[in-house]
């Protein structure tokens, strides 16, 4: 019999992407530091986050499959690394996508799973890179007001109508761009003994 699963986190956007495996699993939020350790690049943040999130909530929920994940997005600027955050304000978005006009960005994902109950760990760190569109600053304001992406890394929304700000995607998994990459997922849950299939 396997362990239930529980997805640690408040976000309705990685529920969704859960939902299309069909396996039952509940939700709860876990509570922890998500500030980057000095030096820490950001694969190891996000890998530690999603580690650290599944982890926090092993007291509540004793014999499950947790599951955490955690993402950055970072900027290449002629070699220089910057991790985007989420922008919060209208002008912080403007200058995220304007930063981002013409180049590429590697999103990160840490996905973990993590057995409560004998303790096994599993986790990785998937990257998924967008090229984008050379944008003006109407486009990016038109953008922005139409979708408001405040609360995501990056500034837009890949499952909405930030499709139309890229040139390319590249990498094995979309649904990493939304916050939880399903394929490594179900690596990791059959890893565990779960069937998905």
């Amino acid at each position: 019999m396997s362990l239930p699963l529980l997805l640690a986190s408040s976000s309705a956007y990685r529920k969704q992407l859960l939902e299309k495996l069909q396996l039952p699993f509940t939700c709860a939020s876990p509570d922890i530091d998500e500030s980057i350790l000095p030096s820490e690049d950001a694969s190891a943040y996000v890998e530690r986050l999603a580690i650290e999130k599944a982890k926090a909530l092993q007291g509540d929920f004793s014999k499950h499959i947790i599951i955490g994940s955690d993402q950055c997005a970072v900027l290449d600027i002629n070699g220089q690394q910057h991790v985007l955050g989420k922008p919060h304000t209208l002008e912080n978005a403007v200058q995220q996508l304007s930063d981002c006009s013409g180049r590429k960005v590697t999103f990160l994902t840490g996905l973990c799973c993590f057995n409560s109950h004998s303790k096994k760990t599993l986790s990785i760190v998937e990257p998924f890179t967008v090229h984008f569109r050379e944008l003006t600053d109407a486009q990016i304001r038109r953008y922005i007001e139409q979708e408001m992406p405040l609360d995501c890394a990056g500034s837009f929304k890949s499952e909405g109508m930030g499709i139309r700000l890229f040139s390319a995607l590249e990498g094995r998994d979309p649904n990493s761009l939304v916050g939880l990459p399903l394929i490594a997922l179900v690596d990791l849950l059959e890893q565990h003994g779960i069937q998905v299939l």
